[in-house]
């Protein structure tokens, strides 16, 4: 069985298992295989462990880069993100259908990249790197 590579938050649950139906590497909140992130888990909880197994998370949340205590998280645990941007939500068939038209780019960024902390942006123009508020000093 292939290891799990990636995981869809609460945020994108719908696309996390469609998307787990074609690929045996993904997880998502409340999946049998992840009981340590149930549905409803916080960011801050979710982070930690997603970030620990080495998983990549999809999100739609466009503050989690940004709140003090995600941001912490993304740096202590080294969170790796690709977020779904622009400005029309999607259904969670349509961002499937995204991820697979710009799959080999994703792969390719997410070994180019390595470990984290980074976040990427994924729209129907492609994968773009989001850059990181500075550090407070």
């Amino acid at each position: 069985m292939e290891a799990h590579r990636w995981f869809a938050d609460e945020s994108v649950l719908g696309f996390g298992k469609l998307l787990a139906r074609e690929r045996v590497d993904v997880l998502y909140p409340g999946h049998p295989s992840l009981p340590a992130v149930a549905l409803g888990a916080l960011d801050v909880a979710w982070m930690p462990v997603v970030a620990e197994l080495g998983l990549v998370a999809f999100h739609r949340d466009k503050h989690i880069r940004t709140r003090p205590l995600e941001l912490a998280q993304y740096r202590e645990y080294g969170l790796r993100s690709v977020w779904f941007g622009g400005t029309k939500d999607m259904s969670s068939q349509q961002q499937v259908e995204l991820v697979k038209r710009h799959w080999s780019a994703l792969e390719s960024r997410v070994a180019e990249l390595g470990p984290g902390p980074w976040s990427l942006t994924l729209t129907v123009h492609g994968l773009k790197e989001l850059p990181w508020r500075p550090r407070a000093q």
